[in-house]
C-alpha cells in the first residue's frame, strides 16, 4: 500500500470513529433550575458541571440546544470567572450568579466559536448557560434569583 493510501485509510478510520463516538453529553443527567424575574418563575432543565473536566467541556461541540435546556457550572467557591465560546457552535446567554443565587451579570447572545474572554465582572459561584435569547425572553436582569437542587448543597 502506498503512503498516500495508508494515510487516507487511517483518516477514514478516524472519521468513522469520531462520527460513531457518542456525544460528550449522551449520559448527562438533568435537574430543574428556576429563574425568578419580574415576569415570574421560569423553569429550565440543566446539566450540572461540577468537576474541572466538566466545566472545561461545558456545552462545547453541541449543534443544538432546546429552549428549556442549559448547563449550570458550579465553581465551588466565589471567584472571578472567565468563560469563552471556543468549540461551542450554539449561541448562548451566560448568566453569572453569586453564591446566594442572585444574578450578578448577563452576557447575552455570545458569539459561537469565539475565543473572546467573557468575564464575570465580580465574584460568582455559578454560571448558567442557556440558549441565546432566553434572557431577553424571560426578562432576565441583574438582581434576579436563580435556584436549583445543586445550588442548595
Amino acid at each position: 500500500m502506498t503512503l498516500a493510501r495508508t494515510f487516507f485509510a487511517a483518516l477514514g478510520l478516524l472519521l468513522v470513529a469520531l462520527v460513531a463516538a457518542p456525544p460528550v453529553h449522551a449520559t448527562a443527567t438533568l435537574e430543574p433550575l428556576t429563574i425568578e424575574t419580574a415576569s415570574g418563575a421560569h423553569g429550565f432543565q440543566v446539566e450540572v458541571a461540577r468537576s474541572e473536566q466538566e466545566r472545561e467541556v461545558g456545552l462545547m461541540y453541541r449543534r443544538s440546544l432546546a429552549p428549556d435546556r442549559g448547563m449550570i457550572f458550579d465553581f465551588v467557591r466565589p471567584q472571578s470567572v472567565s468563560m469563552w465560546m471556543q468549540n461551542t457552535y450554539v449561541s448562548l446567554d451566560m448568566v453569572f450568579v453569586r453564591s446566594d443565587g442572585t444574578v450578578l451579570r448577563v452576557e447575552a447572545d455570545t458569539e459561537p466559536l469565539s475565543t473572546r474572554i467573557i468575564e464575570s465582572g465580580g465574584d460568582v459561584r455559578y454560571v448558567v448557560e442557556l440558549l441565546a435569547g432566553s434572557a431577553a425572553r424571560i426578562g432576565l436582569k441583574p438582581g434576579d434569583q436563580v435556584s436549583s437542587a445543586s445550588m442548595a448543597r
